[in-house]
């Protein structure tokens, strides 16, 4: 299928083939009929894409900031490489369009196979969207007009908030898709709409649809708001218009009445006079985005729906509304289509968005096609006739930031022969493939499980799914190498056992990415460990910073919190150092029992069958200028410190004074080559399978007792 994707990095508006999604829980397949470029959001993302670095820079100062902490911490190499993978990331263009569904998860419900369906969905030949960003497209409505059915209700939500009522005016500033949808929507609610823009064709679309304009190029909006309300000046001002200067907010204050509302659904200035706001007790308001829901993991990706009862416009009943007011009458869009432009030239938009004059609604439109490449989940991104004659060859289930930052770097150093990468979303994977040498993209995990020339799997996905496409991945004959966590609970750990134990003496290498122990300094760190002739004392302290509320890593479902996700990196580390089995632990809770363990604070207190103890520190809450990760050896009368793996120190410890890298090195590149060595030769497992199975049970041990518990055992 073909599909529009901006790439941050080079600028680059391309049309690229990728493979069709394959059906999910709670979502929808849909196989697009058209859909609307969005002349606000979308023009932003291209022209942040188009910019320079220092450009870039100065649209974001609050990323600049983090670069500035980041680089102080873990030094310019590591900062640039991050900054530059971020940038490297393709991102789909587009979110609001119209098709019919072609495949149903499950647990959906409401919608059936062949309906037609307006949806969030980018532009791409075939998408999959959650079942809460659809709704059932009415008979009478056309698949141009549906098209327009989530830019209509991000106006829609914006009129909500204003909570206008019949006879009240209502000023409308910027007569873009927004503008002119809310104007509609405004009409119909029988309010009187007075639409400002500077652009005289807008403004005579505005008038044909009922309101009263103004040519803000000529004419003082607030001067002629105040004429059309006889002085009395305008219930509420909605601002959708997109710019940087505070005028449009400034205007507003001035044209309201006592009491009046403002809604804020563009982009603006928001350099306010207390004044203006102060004497009239005036209420502000930004509008987000399609409605309550908008955002929520639980209940776009879940689909766990809010109360009617309690919540009555949702962004699922947002897109109901406003397909009911197409379907009435109320809402037209005939006249809003300036361009029809086909997926396969689907970049010519983008120029006519930023360059051309008199656009729009730009439609990109979708031939009606039962083609098999459409649908195809496996598509070939670079021909491969035979296999490699040297290298292990791989496949790679997941696409994301740690894959395309660490792993792939890693595994294409270490000579693997990349065959096929398999992800949920195909539009990173694409980039990745091409730039890291893969055969073929898809959608079907199966494509790399049933692959004869694959004989190992690197797992990158989200935490949830580790557990059992390890146990597929073994069940296959399959080498396997899975980022950490190996799983989630005990149940899964035990399948994963079971399913090795089932492969007997051939049975196939398994590794978890705990790159910590084989990074060049704590190599260093462990030999001077070893040679202590006394007993040891760890401790590890992680400045781990905290989360946003809604990351996926803190879902206790998916991530598994940053006890399961995190806090197992570091307890293999000290289990490496100290070379001895884990005997008892302990756990303690920053503010003791918590329901939601995911972002806590805790420290995890172990000691060793040798008698060794240690402790791993796990806070969330300190300042960025603190190292990230600082691990502290006592013992021998000295104490080793390493600070972010890319300096060793020597307090006093016998025979070493310490030694510093240029850039940081956490091993990641070390753990591949040890972990491709053993596939090839046959070799000893880069970290024992018994310490793998030790560690993972200690950590899930110590993220149940710290839900359950929080102050300890």
């Amino acid at each position: 299928m073909r599909q529009v994707i901006q790439n941050f990095r080079s600028g680059a508006t391309e049309v690229v083939d990728a493979p069709a999604p394959g059906p999910k829980a709670g979502h929808v397949v849909v196989q697009n009929h058209a859909s609307l470029v969005s002349a606000g959001t979308e023009r932003m993302l291209v022209e942040f894409g188009r910019a320079g670095l220092i450009d870039k820079a100065r649209q974001q100062p609050e990323k600049v900031a983090m670069v500035l902490d980041k680089a102080r911490a873990d030094g310019i190499i590591a900062t640039l490489e991050a900054v530059t993978a971020k940038l490297d990331q393709p991102i789909p263009l587009g979110y609001s369009s119209t098709g019919t569904v072609v495949g149903l998860g499950s647990g959906v419900e409401g919608i059936q196979l062949g309906d037609r369906v307006a949806s969030n969905g980018p532009h791409a030949e075939i998408v999959r969207v959650p079942a809460r960003l659809c709704a059932v497209v009415p008979r009478q409505v056309s698949d141009e007009t549906a098209a327009f059915t989530v830019v209509g209700a991000i106006a829609l939500q914006a009129v909500r908030l204003m909570a206008p009522e019949i006879g009240e005016t209502v000023v409308v500033t910027g007569l873009g898709l927004v503008g002119l949808l809310a104007v509609q929507i405004l009409v119909a609610n029988g309010c009187r709409v007075i639409g400002v823009d500077i652009d005289v064709t807008r403004t005579d679309l505005a008038r044909a649809m009922g309101a009263a304009v103004v040519d803000a190029s000529r004419d003082d909006p607030v001067n002629a708001a105040t004429a059309l309300t006889a002085g009395r000046g305008v219930d509420g001002v909605l601002i959708a218009a997109s710019t940087q200067s505070n005028q449009p907010v400034a205007h507003a204050a001035r044209m309201c009445r006592q009491r009046g509302r403002i809604v804020l659904v563009g982009v603006a200035g928001l350099e306010l006079s207390r004044a203006d706001f102060y004497a009239k007790e005036l209420t502000f308001q930004v509008s987000c985005s399609y409605g309550p829901g908008r955002y929520d993991a639980q209940y776009e990706e879940h689909g766990h729906d809010y109360p009617l009862g309690f919540v009555r416009w949702t962004e699922e009943r947002n897109l109901g509304a406003v397909l009911q007011l197409m379907a009435a009458g109320s809402i037209r869009t005939d006249q809003l289509v300036s361009h029809r432009i086909p997926i396969e030239r689907a970049s010519e938009a983008y120029e006519i968005l930023l360059h051309g004059r008199g656009s729009l609604g730009i439609l990109v439109t979708y031939a009606d096609t039962g083609s098999s490449n459409v649908h195809a989940r496996t598509i070939v991104v670079a021909r491969a006739d035979s296999p490699p004659a040297e290298g292990v060859v791989c496949g790679m289930v997941g696409a994301g930031n740690h894959a395309s930052r660490m792993l792939l770097p890693a595994f294409k150093k270490a000579g693997a022969a990349m065959r096929t990468m398999v992800t949920t979303g195909s539009v990173q994977a694409v980039h990745l493939a091409r730039k890291f040498g893969f055969v073929n993209v898809s959608t079907d995990v199966e494509s790399i499980l049933n692959d004869t020339l694959t004989s190992t799997i690197v797992i990158a996905t989200r935490h949830d799914t580790h557990a059992e496409l390890v146990v597929r991945a073994l069940a296959a004959g399959k080498h396997v190498f899975v980022e950490k966590p190996l799983a989630l609970t005990l149940v899964e750990l035990e399948r994963i056992r079971e399913q090795l134990n089932k492969c007997g003496a051939t049975r196939p290498v398994l590794a978890v990415g705990f790159n910590r122990r084989f990074s060049p300094l704590a190599r260093r760190m462990h030999d001077l460990v070893a040679r202590a002739q006394t007993r040891r004392a760890f401790i590890y302290t992680v400045n781990a910073g905290q989360l946003p509320p809604d990351h996926w890593a803190r879902d206790k479902d998916v991530g598994g919190g940053r006890i399961l996700g995190e806090v197992c990196h570091f307890i293999d580390f000290l289990r490496f150092l100290a070379g001895a089995r884990i005997v008892t632990f302990d756990t303690q809770v920053l503010g003791g029992r918590t329901s939601s363990p995911a972002d806590d604070s805790i420290t995890v207190t172990l000691s060793f069958a040798n008698g060794d103890i240690g402790t791993v520190h796990y806070f969330t809450h300190g300042g960025r200028a603190f190292p990230k990760e600082r691990v502290e050896v006592f013992a021998a009368g000295g104490v080793l410190r390493l600070d972010n793996f890319r300096r060793l120190d020597s307090i006093g410890w016998p025979a070493f004074s310490g030694k510093r890298l240029w850039a940081q090195n956490k091993g990641q590149n070390e753990l591949v080559a040890a972990f491709l060595s053993a596939v090839e030769t046959g070799g000893d497992e880069p970290i024992a399978v018994d310490e793998l199975f030790e560690v993972a049970d200690v950590t899930i041990r110590c993220a149940r007792f710290a839900e359950q518990h929080g102050d300890g055992r």
